[in-house]
């Protein structure tokens, strides 16, 4: 029996895991792959509070190495269930069961992939998804940006700051951006789009990106683009497919629950890039991460008291006059 079991070991959940063994709380870390969630991915952090620069893969291990001097447990596993029974919830992983008070959800999301040959090795080798995060490992050079929506947007105008030049290619005959937007970026000199074509391939040399195959799907007509980076921004998906008939979800997948992180469930709580928000970077996982930990801490001293508080989902309880939830 566990106090506080938490789902994801990204900076949400590791940072979870720390303000819980601060607490005195036991807590136990399920994540099925990569301790430090998609921060991993980049090999230079310059906008993480303390830290001129550090690479993803060093800040997961300092995360994690403080969690677990603290006391935190550790199981590498998927989870495949959650359920409640009585006062527990009952998480089930790799057919495990483990119990406990409170659940806190940081499962986080995934940048959605091309899924071309080649794609896992290139990312942080010219590969990437975030220009905040990324950007500034390209400066002066050229770059490609894969989509056309408002995410793919608004990389491509951080990224046109400082590289040479940038490239989105889109596989409609028009950006799907929002318009003003859309017309403001390649108003840039250094800006193009390429329509109606998509990347069928990454092109590598001594295992850098230095191209993209292009294919035009109007003409049939095929290309070569050669850029020092591309960046894949074509949506996330959260990956929170498990909770689909048990935890409130948007229509995108995302966990419903605000600042508060309650999903309105009792001892349930939702942190990081898995739950509905309009920033998702490290410093504000970790935000929900201690948010989170310190509701669950109460709740866990609520059910051992007998007066466990159950706090509101903020998301839906805040809607306007229209019914619509305010977050939209």
């Amino acid at each position: 029996m566990t106090d506080i079991i938490i789902i994801g070991a990204g900076p949400a959940g590791l940072c979870a895991s720390i303000y819980a063994r601060r607490a005195g709380k036991s807590a136990l870390i399920i994540e099925k792959s990569t301790f430090g969630g998609q921060m991993t991915f980049s090999p230079k952090i310059e906008n993480y509070p303390g830290f001129e620069e550090i690479s993803g893969n060093e800040l997961a291990d300092r995360m994690l190495s403080q969690a677990m001097a603290l006391g935190a447990e550790i199981e590498v596993a998927t989870v495949e269930s959650l359920r409640k029974e009585g006062k527990e919830y009952v998480v089930t992983a790799d057919g495990k069961e483990f119990r406990s008070y409170a659940v806190i959800v940081a499962c986080g999301a995934e940048h959605r992939r091309l899924g071309l040959p080649g794609e896992e090795e290139l990312i942080g080798r010219g590969i990437s998804f975030c220009a905040v995060c990324d950007g500034a490992m390209f400066a002066g050079l050229d770059v490609a940006v894969i989509g056309g929506g408002n995410s793919a947007v608004v990389e491509a105008a951080l990224l046109a700051e400082t590289s040479k030049s940038v490239t989105l290619v889109q596989n409609l005959s028009f950006l799907t951006a929002e318009k003003t937007a859309a017309e403001a970026l390649l108003a840039r000199p250094n800006v193009k789009a390429i329509y109606d074509t998509v990347v069928d391939g990454y092109i590598a040399e001594n295992g850098n990106l230095k191209g993209l195959s292009l294919l035009n799907t109007v003409s049939g007509e095929r290309s070569d683009l050669s850029v020092d980076g591309a960046f894949v921004a074509i949506g996330l998906a959260p990956a929170t497919g498990v909770f689909a008939d048990i935890l409130p979800l948007d229509e995108h997948g995302y966990l419903l629950a605000g600042e508060n992180t309650s999903v309105g469930m009792g001892g349930i709580f939702a942190a990081g890039d898995c739950r509905v928000k309009s920033v998702r970077q490290i410093t504000t996982a970790v935000a929900d991460g201690a948010a989170a930990a310190l509701a669950a801490c109460n709740y866990v001293d609520g059910v051992r008291r007998g007066d466990a508080e159950i706090l509101p989902n903020e998301t839906l309880a805040r809607e306007d006059e229209d019914g619509r939830n305010a977050d939209e």
